[in-house]
């Protein structure tokens, strides 16, 4: 197998992350969620480009994972960011999340989730490339053990999109 000049595990993050980009604009265009739509997204507070408090920052370290539903205000979608105000404990907070630094994207009302495995500090181009999409338990939460290795939630096959890429 040849050496992937195309790279194709930086279009496949690109376009699962695009899909986030396209919810949130449209989330933006109106304002509100539609019906029983919500989002949890899980990223990483010392990505480049994070921007977080140093309250929040102090508290999650590492990553953090906010729930966009009913008392949100101010989201702004560019094709690299989303800017969007939460309350944490009754106290209103501005946040800017590169896509790049989202790790995890899930829509419980569907069963909608999305993983990359995004690790801090790597170059974009240098970015792992394991990607799952997947649908959760009946009750809307994720499964309560995370899958081994080759299986997913629910119970199919996890392919890492490094299986298709050429070692050097």
């Amino acid at each position: 197998m040849g050496q992937d000049h195309i790279r194709y595990d930086i279009l496949a993050q690109d376009a699962l992350r695009g899909v986030i980009r396209k919810v949130l604009s449209e989330v933006a265009a109106t304002g509100s969620l539609p019906a029983d739509h919500h989002f949890f997204i899980t990223f990483l507070t010392q990505a480049p480009g994070v921007r977080i408090s140093q309250h929040l920052k102090a508290k999650y370290p590492e990553q953090m994972t906010i729930v966009v539903q009913h008392q949100f205000w101010e989201l702004k979608v560019t094709e690299t960011y989303f800017e969007i105000g939460l309350s944490f404990s009754d106290k209103p907070e501005k946040l800017t999340v590169p896509f790049a630094a989202v790790r995890g994207f899930y829509d419980p009302s569907v069963n909608f989730e999305l993983e990359f495995d995004v690790a801090m500090g790597e170059a974009e181009e240098e970015e792992s490339a394991e990607i799952t999409a997947y649908p959760v338990s009946e009750d809307g939460s994720p499964a309560a053990e995370a899958p081994k290795d080759g299986e997913s939630k629910a119970g199919g096959s996890v392919v890492s999109l490094d299986a298709f890429r050429k070692k050097n």
